[in-house]
């Protein structure tokens, strides 16, 4: 179990639905190569040595890739479910020389009284998951043939019995995907515990790397090992980098990997350095610190600018770069668009002004940026526009080391966004050392995250915070005092 690295509370809950005397199905939801499968085949190992748990020394673990699973619509080859090997077959030996059908037992059966572990399972067709379904709720499978006669003397007796009683399926399966929750059918999700892997931390990638290193019998230096990180996203991108740079090290006899040969990889493998965000020393004014998911997995942070400008009264405009500002959608054959929800989160920052702090922001040339290139869209930022808004105007800057995210109404209150543990760990590596996330979104467990998390529900609260203004009043005209102070 060591040697799963950075997904202490996944493995725990695996150990949680599987070691007990009762074990659940499981759904293993994570990105790419964050050691999914391998945790499900160390945590079967683990559980034959529980003396509650039904698995035992002869549970098997059947692995089965649902992107490679096949089968026949007449039930000729079916590799999950089994199927019937009928007399006019080729190769249907004696048996069917006699006209006897044969059943083949899938790997529903074959992980009889042990793990079904399907790889991929978003991707399974959905014949297949329906007939899936139907065993998780028998625990059998049933065949048919068309030359089964129950009259027939000849056939065997445990033919009779298997297409009488079914072929014994009883099993737990644990299904991994990359896909998100809402993609896979519901009535799978209702029969299944649902756990979730994150994605590898830096921390955790480095780790990957030196012991991959070490098992190849090289030693590896600090520099080294931060490149893999930065340049590999999961743990089996930085197993391969460290082969492809052992070999290259092996060529020169030398027992080290070095940066050098990190960035030769890179260089011949195309990859890319991956975007990561580092707090300022010193915050600028008109610039706030938002937090994003990207791909549903990866926390991000991210800096926000805003710039205002005064224009005659009621002709100020609005501007969003590096943000979604507009969507479509396919709908029945039909396109329909809109605007982004990251387009009205910052309308909404511009309404809650007006009521909350009593500035018209349509007499001013209005202008947030999100640097880095990349079409970031969701409400999350809402609080974050608001604090850059806040600073451009007062030109007050915000204190370092506060990132932010929450949902804004036009009446300034903050509401529950997604991700929020993600988005956490996201604020910590950037180096932040507060984060605010709306109320709604609170957990005990964020307190043992080794980062101050502080919850807001109103815009005030959050300019407080971000602004370090004295909480000794009551009064919610924030404006005026950081004006006085600026």
């Amino acid at each position: 179990m060591e040697d799963i690295v950075g997904q202490q509370d996944g493995i725990m809950a695996l150990r949680a639905a599987l070691c007990g005397p009762n074990p659940q199905h499981v759904i293993i939801y994570g990105p790419p190569g964050c050691g999914k499968t391998c945790a499900a085949r160390l945590i079967l190992e683990e559980a034959k040595r529980q003396k509650a748990s039904p698995f035992n020394a002869d549970s098997k673990f059947v692995e089965v890739d649902a992107t490679c699973v096949r089968f026949d619509e007449r039930a000729i080859a079916d590799p999950l479910m089994g199927s019937v090997h009928d007399p006019i077959y080729q190769g249907a030996g004696p048996m069917g020389t006699q006209g006897v059908p044969q059943p083949k037992p899938g790997a529903v059966s074959r992980a009889h009284c042990g793990v079904l572990f399907l790889d991929e399972i978003g991707e399974l067709h959905p014949v297949q998951m329906n007939k899936l379904l139907k065993v998780l709720e028998d625990r059998k499978v049933f065949f048919d043939s068309a030359y089964y006669s129950p009259d027939n003397q000849t056939i065997p007796p445990h033919i009779h019995d298997i297409f009488r009683n079914g072929m014994p399926a009883d099993f737990r399966l644990v299904g991994a995907t990359t896909r998100q929750p809402e993609e896979l059918p519901a009535a799978l999700r209702s029969r299944c515990v649902e756990l979730f892997f994150r994605p590898l931390s830096v921390e955790s990638l480095e780790k990957i790397a030196l012991d991959a290193a070490s098992r190849l019998g090289y030693q590896m230096d600090e520099r080294a090992q931060e490149a893999c990180a930065i340049f590999c996203s999961s743990g089996r991108e930085v197993v391969n980098m460290i082969q492809i740079a052992g070999g290259a090290a092996y060529a020169e006899n030398r027992g080290n990997i070095a940066l050098r040969d990190i960035e030769w990889v890179t260089e011949i493998t195309n990859c890319s350095r991956r975007y990561t965000y580092k707090m300022p020393e010193k915050m600028k004014a008109g610039t706030a610190v938002g937090l994003a998911v990207a791909n549903g997995w990866t926390g991000v942070a991210m800096e926000i600018e805003c710039v205002t400008e005064p224009t005659e009264k009621g002709r100020g405009t609005l501007f969003i770069g590096g943000a979604a500002d507009y969507e479509e959608f396919d709908l029945r054959g039909r396109k329909l668009g809109r605007k982004s929800t990251a387009y009205v989160s910052a309308e909404n920052v511009c309404c809650a002004f007006k009521k909350r702090f009593c500035v018209d922001c349509s007499d001013y040339h209005i202008r947030f940026n999100v640097p880095g290139g990349i079409p970031l869209d969701g409400p999350s930022a809402g609080i974050a526009f608001a604090v850059a808004l806040m600073s451009a105007f007062t030109g007050k800057a915000a204190e370092r080391g506060i990132a932010l995210t929450g949902e804004i109404t036009v009446y300034g209150e903050v509401r529950a966004v997604g991700g929020v543990r993600e988005k956490i760990l996201a604020a910590k590596a950037a180096g932040a050392d507060t984060v605010v996330i709306p109320k709604a979104n609170w957990e005990s467990g964020y307190e043992t995250m080794g980062i101050s998390v502080v919850a807001a529900e109103d815009v005030s609260e959050v300019m407080r915070t971000a602004f370090r203004v004295p909480y000794d009043t009551r009064n919610e005209a924030v404006l005026p005092f950081l004006c006085t102070t600026a």
